[in-house]
């Protein structure tokens, strides 16, 4: 299974979790959602600048996403810890792929991907960018949103 399926449904299981009320969703967890939304956007941006760039920068990106998703692990527990750790084992081929040609002895087990295989972890993670902006969205109690008062009149 490649990373974009892996990922898929992790973000299908993540989202019936949530609409089945299984995974209710903590308030102090959704600014966590969120900083890591963000910061894999801020890492691996649309397709059209991605390919643009060197392979060995296109690789520092996605190990970027690995530190982000590893640090907002560290700083959660539950299904949200759970989620990330999924992304994480999703996106492991990563850890494994060197962007240099080992000239001389070992090259500890590294991989050189092909570019076919960048464009699959970075479609992963805008996909779980995607569902981390919808988890996100989820958490708001739309219920605990009052109008604005001053625009009715009152």
């Amino acid at each position: 299974m490649d990373m974009r399926r892996i990922v898929a449904v992790l973000v299908e299981e993540a989202e019936q979790q949530i609409q089945d009320q299984v995974w209710k969703l903590e308030p102090s967890d959704r600014a966590l959602v969120l900083d890591t939304e963000a910061g894999l956007r801020d890492v691996v941006g649309p397709p059209n600048v991605q390919e643009g760039l060197p392979q060995i920068k296109r690789l520092e990106h996605l190990r970027e996403t690995l530190a982000v998703l590893a640090i907002s692990l560290a700083r959660t527990h539950g299904r949200l810890a759970w989620f990330l750790s999924g992304a994480l084992n999703a996106l492991e081929p990563v850890l494994r792929w060197r962007a240099l040609p080992a000239d001389r002895g070992g090259s500890f087990g590294t991989v050189l991907p092909s570019p076919e295989e960048y464009t699959e972890a970075e479609d992963a993670v805008r996909r779980l960018q995607d569902a981390l902006a919808v988890i996100a969205a989820e958490m708001v109690d739309l219920g605990s949103v009052r109008p604005n008062q001053e625009a009715n009149g009152v």
